[in-house]
């Protein structure tokens, strides 16, 4: 099942804490007498729109989570609206000012039982709702270490590309310098080169020369 809503959960949360707290006032009502009853009374039905809020709120709040986790919200969410009609009965029990001592004592019993019994299911439902937040709680660290980890790999595949990327470049000038130096190479091959046909041609024409002049020479001497 998908995990519920930690919206939820703090509504829930607050809701037992507030019941068992109503509980508790309800018990304590039927020992009181005069103002003091009215004025507990009053807390406790304050106590009562608080709860209505809470129970609103999450009914609001489950209604927009997906089917499966919704169902198991709104079956809960009908125990705690139970509780809440019990809590307004025995209220207005306790405010109608007609109990008898018998009916009195049974009710001061009925609500001590219920006071404990409220005690014992808030106290079941925080421990959920705590083992749940741990739970939570372990998954956000798992989650902010992986991130971590996630980010320095990233770092670190930050660095090896810039390293590579500061090869490349000094290879790509290295090859400049050579593809340069290989150009003054052949611009010097090629003035030797120049050099070279022009000396062979001054050469061959200083040959011609001695050879006319010396079939010259032979040619007077001769004759």
């Amino acid at each position: 099942m998908e995990k519920m809503s930690e919206i939820f959960e703090g509504y829930e949360r607050q809701y037992c804490e507030l019941s068992a707290n109503l509980s508790r006032k309800c018990t304590a009502a039927l020992a009181l007498d005069g103002e003091q009853k009215k004025q507990k009374i009053s807390e406790i039905r304050a106590g009562l729109e608080d709860a209505e809020s809470l129970i609103r709120k999450m009914d609001m709040e489950a209604r927009n989570l997906q089917p499966n986790v919704k169902a198991v919200l709104l079956a809960k969410l009908r125990e705690y609206k139970s509780d809440l009609n019990n809590l307004k009965t025995e209220v207005k029990r306790i405010g109608s000012g007609n109990l008898n001592a018998a009916a009195r004592d049974e009710l001061l019993e009925a609500g001590m039982a219920n006071s404990l019994t409220a005690s014992a299911d808030q106290r079941s439902r925080l421990m959920m709702a705590t083992e749940r937040l741990n739970q939570s709680g372990d998954r956000i660290k798992d989650s902010r270490r992986t991130m971590l980890e996630t980010e320095e790999l990233g770092v670190s595949i930050l660095q090896d590309l810039h390293q590579q990327r500061q090869s490349l470049l000094h290879a790509h000038n290295t090859l400049h310098g050579v593809d340069d130096n290989i150009g003054k190479s052949k611009r010097v091959l090629t003035a030797m080169s120049r050099r070279i046909n022009k000396n062979k041609w001054i050469i061959g024409a200083i040959i011609a020369v001695l050879v006319v002049v010396i079939i010259l020479i032979l040619y007077f001497k001769l004759k």
